[in-house]
């Protein structure tokens, strides 16, 4: 009989968690895309979701709508006596297009709405990344006039499964 291994978690998956869940919560939500061309049409799909960075920074206006979470900062910590518990803090950017201001706010504000509502509904996502609903999430629209482009983050804070040491009769 095969022994099972037991991977920890790492930032990694929870990325890839936290893109699976922010598909399946907005991805029915459909928004404008930037016309690309004189003679292109307008086109609608739903915000597309990258992990750390956009695949290219300097044609970021040619991939709204989208949503980009980011790892900021990670803790692993074991206060003497006590258990390990391990952190990860995520920015999440939300980037939308609108040709009417008030219009694109909105929409702005119903895409960060829909992924807070769905996490608070959720708050554990694979079965190994907990919300911590004490830090938030906190959430700000960004207010410098972008028009047609409007923006926003979210942060969140992450209870981390935590790594099992593998030292033999260890406390």
């Amino acid at each position: 009989m095969a022994a099972t291994i037991i991977t920890p978690a790492t930032k990694t998956d929870l990325l890839q968690a936290l893109k699976a869940f922010t598909l399946a919560a907005t991805g029915d939500l459909i928004m404008p895309t930037r016309i690309q061309k004189a003679d292109e049409e307008q086109a609608y799909r739903a915000a597309d979701v990258f992990l750390q960075r956009l695949p290219d920074s300097k044609s970021a206006a040619k991939k709204v709508p989208y949503i980009l979470h980011m790892l900021v900062t990670a803790k692993d910590k074991q206060p003497n006596g006590e258990k390990m518990t391990s952190t990860a803090q995520v920015q999440t950017v939300f980037c939308v297009y609108c040709d009417d201001e008030q219009e694109g706010g909105l929409m702005l504000l119903n895409l960060m709405e829909r992924m807070r509502i769905a996490l608070e509904k959720r708050v554990v996502l694979d079965n190994r990344f907990e919300l911590d609903l004490s830090e938030g999430p906190e959430c700000y629209i960004y207010r410098e006039d972008t028009a047609p482009y409007f923006g926003g983050e979210m942060w969140t804070s992450w209870y981390m499964p935590t790594v099992k040491r593998e030292v033999p009769n260890w406390p």
